[in-house]
């Protein structure tokens, strides 16, 4: 992470970071890491939420990861601000290997020791999967060129709840088992600015102010 080798800089590079809109999987709660499914109609409803608040905002560009619902929440957003939608494969969410589409339960009854210790430890991954770990490796290399090519200037990243998590994980100097302590709605907004020659700030998490009451849902 950047930590303060620059020039004096007040003007931070924020990243305002939306979770996708409500997908099949989401609302029942089931494992979705690098499985392309859609959004379910209250997930575009949602993310049409999220860019009308975000339309007066002063965002720069658009960056989302490469899958599907990612990319049709992004979209909103990016036809309300008149950018393009750039896409950036690092920002994709954790691979859950065996355990997607499953719920926690299931995965419990179908591997109970691999769940056990993926639940505390975030180096170890689920069977054919991917560690929180080695998802936070890609996720701060991401954010460190989103940084260097838009200095100075608000981004608008559209990503999953892991990425998420980490890039607040991260700013907040908090260890990688901080991932098992966050809640993050389904289009919520959060938002961190970095500072050239200071720390990263997390000015907002999990807010759901653009949402109706009720039709946010976790992962």
């Amino acid at each position: 992470m950047s930590t303060g080798w620059g020039p004096p800089d007040t003007t931070p590079t924020s990243l305002m970071l939306l979770r996708h809109g409500q997908t099949p999987l989401s609302l029942e709660r089931r494992f979705a890491g690098r499985g392309d499914i859609p959004l379910t109609d209250e997930g575009h409803q949602q993310a049409a939420a999220a860019a009308r608040r975000l339309a007066s905002w002063d965002v720069d560009a658009v960056v989302s990861s490469p899958l599907r619902r990612c990319r049709d929440t992004a979209a909103y957003a990016a036809e309300l601000l008149g950018l393009p939608v750039e896409v950036e494969e690092r920002f994709v969410e954790t691979d859950f290997g065996d355990w997607e589409a499953m719920t926690f339960s299931e995965a419990r009854e179908y591997d109970p020791e691999g769940v056990d210790h993926w639940i505390s430890d975030p180096w170890t991954g689920p069977p054919a999967g991917e560690s929180f770990a080695e998802v936070a490796d890609r996720v701060g290399e991401a954010r460190e060129a989103l940084l260097r090519e838009y200095r100075g200037r608000t981004v608008l990243v559209v990503t999953h709840v892991t990425p998420i998590k980490v890039l607040v994980q991260q700013a907040m100097l908090a260890p990688l088992s901080a991932l098992y302590r966050m809640y993050l709605d389904t289009a919520c907004l959060n938002e961190v600015d970095y500072y050239a020659d200071g720390p990263a700030v997390v000015r907002s998490l999990n807010d759901t102010a653009h949402l109706e009451r009720g039709v946010a849902t976790q992962v």
